[in-house]
């Protein structure tokens, strides 16, 4: 695929094998100005970089070849995984972000998107469950690439992956309250699908946290962090999914 070639010194030196890359990480820049974007993920002091950085008009640059690990996850679990920097592709989209009017990406954008993803599935075969945003590795310290990411238009591309539930069984399950028991198997729900199990049940801005996490990737239509009987049929229908 072809890409622009604007490298990084931002990653480490040592090489990883190509059956280390088992996941790609999406996050959108959090800037106004795409060109400050692209200094910061190139310059040394930032400390910061990804492997590849999507433009609003849909050039795609490539900031850190795929063998070399880029500082793009920070502090991040997924599974059985600690640190996914040495595990993951990551790719910034240029995108203001939620402190800066965050907007629809682009179509073009999200062509390359999946032009690219294509593209990684075939080079070191990720599986469609393999799709994380930032916010799902880092519940609580990432929010991107938020509501706005096109999950559900992707997973039909086999990039990430959706449920199955029709609208009108959704529309009806939304903001009706569950009981304590429902909350648990919601979130031990969570941990089953990937989510971090570092916290406790009995913290309640842990549990909204987590809760907006999951909405903002499988129920963007409502980011409230109330665990609803909505997103208790999400959960349970992904997991079967996931078998």
């Amino acid at each position: 695929m072809y890409t622009t070639l604007d490298y990084s010194p931002n990653f480490d030196i040592k090489k990883r094998k190509v059956k280390d890359i088992k996941f790609v990480v999406f996050h959108y820049t959090g800037m106004n100005n795409e060109k400050k974007a692209i200094s910061k993920l190139t310059h040394s002091e930032s400390k910061v970089s990804s492997h590849y950085f999507i433009k609003n008009n849909g050039e795609v640059i490539t900031l850190v070849p795929d063998l070399y690990v880029a500082w793009h996850a920070g502090v991040s679990n997924w599974k059985k995984y600690k640190s996914l920097n040495r595990y993951s592709i990551g790719i910034e989209i240029s995108n203001p972000g939620h402190d800066y009017k965050y907007k629809k990406f682009s179509k073009k954008q999200i062509n390359k998107i999946i032009k690219l993803s294509r593209f990684l599935i075939k080079k070191y075969k990720i599986k469609p469950e393999n799709f994380l945003g930032h916010s799902d590795i880092a519940p609580g310290r990432k929010i991107d690439p938020g509501e706005k990411f096109p999950w559900k238009h992707l997973s039909k591309k086999k990039i990430g992956y959706w449920h199955n539930i029709n609208n009108q069984t959704l529309v009806k399950q939304r903001r009706v309250d569950t009981s304590n028991l429902e909350k648990i198997k919601f979130l031990k729900n969570l941990v089953k699908i990937g989510y971090s199990k570092n916290f406790k049940i009995n913290n309640n801005t842990l549990l909204k946290i987590l809760s907006s996490t999951f909405q903002r990737r499988f129920r963007p239509e409502l980011v409230d962090g109330f665990i609803d009987k909505e997103c208790l049929s999400i959960s349970e229908n992904l997991l079967k999914k996931l078998k």
